[in-house]
């Protein structure tokens, strides 16, 4: 019983290089999400609506963190494009497609911008580093989706566009960190593709 408790008070990650830098970047993050998701002001719209934006800003802030606190400067790069790429697309596309929120307050509905962007975040951490951080990365984007619905800002719809747009900017933009082989989105006037980099 002693050992279970101990097990219990001080939890530990294994399979990890860098434990410390893990927990303050993913394992605080989610409690604190865990917290405000329980918390009576959570039941509301205006609740749920301030547990996305923090839900939001701590998984952006882990995948620009993790990458800092492991002097990984291309794994930072890499992260905040992702991250990028997915803000300005969901910008774009706002504004292309134009629909109602739920709770009326404006017309930028589709798709949710919050969501593709904690999805681009924890995307990128996933690809990179793994899934030992990807997985709580992942817990905290698909928090952030399901509390826009909850606060009345998105349709389930434009949750799921969002995260679709998040994990394809995710994904295609970073590297595995001992990867040669990198896939590269281009755009021109009339034309977009995608490119292969590889080194030998």
């Amino acid at each position: 019983m002693d050992r279970f408790l101990e097990n219990v008070a001080e939890p530990r990650l294994v399979t990890m290089t860098d434990s410390r830098a893990l927990r303050s970047a993913v394992a605080l993050p989610l409690s604190a999400v865990l917290l405000v998701s329980a918390s009576p002001a959570a039941a509301s719209h205006h609740g749920w609506n301030t547990a996305s934006t923090i839900s939001r800003d701590l998984v952006v802030g882990a995948g620009l963190g993790l990458p800092l606190l492991k002097g990984d400067w291309h794994g930072l790069e890499q992260s905040a494009l992702s991250i990028g790429v997915a803000g300005a697309a969901t910008q774009g596309l706002k504004y292309a497609f134009p629909e109602e929120r739920p709770d009326g307050s404006s017309n930028k509905s589709f798709p949710s911008g919050h969501t593709s962007m904690s999805f681009a975040a924890a995307a990128s951490l996933h690809k990179r580093y793994g899934w030992q951080v990807g997985i709580p990365a992942y817990v905290l984007a698909s928090f952030t989706g399901v509390a826009r619905v909850k606060a009345d800002k998105h349709y389930v719809h434009d949750v799921l566009a969002g995260a679709v747009l998040g994990e394809a900017s995710g994904w295609l933009l970073t590297r595995r960190h001992d990867s040669k082989v990198q896939w590269l989105p281009w755009a021109g006037t009339r034309e977009a593709g995608v490119a292969l980099n590889a080194r030998f």
